[in-house]
């Protein structure tokens, strides 16, 4: 059975007609030609086809394509443009010029996400398979953190705060077969103003304290 579906895709509106059995991503990497959102394991057990559905992050591996009709997704290519935006929004004159411009174009123009730009100063990736959605739950974690909600390993009453343990329990969905963990956790870090600028750490403290917190 197919059925027609609308969804605003970083920005641009795209029509298509699925089988009611297709998932998010294959209609994202099959029939729409957006690949940063990777096939990693297909069974929302690695991460690394996260991306942003209405500001929240998803396994698009496990949302069934015909559910986002009308919804507005979000990848790693996408995330630029967002970043221009107002508590997620673009204004009416900042759309309509980054809706006319191609992701190709934005990447040409160096326009990175501060989360991007963090994931580069820290070298916080090794073969980047994983990366773009390490990058697109990173800036959802964030987000939720922003908001105040409490992850797992969040001490008592109040605002959270943003230590190591905190990032690695909220980006533990997002496995790093190359265990770059310790860097990510730096780079999540210096995207949100709590940790140093441009420094890998690598070698300061044993692999197993970041990474045994993000493979959970």
């Amino acid at each position: 059975m197919n059925s027609d579906i609308t969804v605003q895709v970083d920005g641009v509106p795209r029509r298509l007609t699925v089988d009611t059995r297709t998932t998010l991503l294959d209609a994202l990497r099959e029939r729409l030609g957006v690949t940063s959102p990777k096939k990693g394991c297909d069974h929302g057990q690695c991460g690394a086809c996260t991306v942003l559905s209405g500001g929240r992050r998803v396994l698009s591996c496990l949302v069934l394509a015909v559910t986002q009709d009308g919804a507005e997704v979000v990848t790693a290519e996408g995330l630029a443009a967002r970043a221009a935006t107002t508590d997620g929004r673009h204004d009416t004159d900042a759309r309509t010029a980054t809706d006319a411009r191609t992701a190709e174009e934005r990447h040409a123009d160096g326009a990175l996400h501060p989360v991007q730009r963090a994931f580069i100063d820290c070298d916080a990736l090794q073969c980047g398979y994983c990366t773009p959605g390490q990058v697109v739950s990173a800036v959802g974690a964030l987000e939720e953190f922003a908001r105040g909600w409490p992850s797992a390993v969040t001490e008592g009453p109040g605002a959270p705060r943003l230590d190591r343990a905190e990032v690695a329990e909220r980006m533990s969905g997002n496995l790093c077969r190359c265990g770059a963990y310790v860097n990510i956790v730096t780079a999540i870090q210096q995207a949100a103003g709590t940790g140093p600028t441009g420094t890998s750490t690598a070698g300061t403290e044993p692999a197993g304290t970041a990474s045994a917190g993000a493979a959970r």
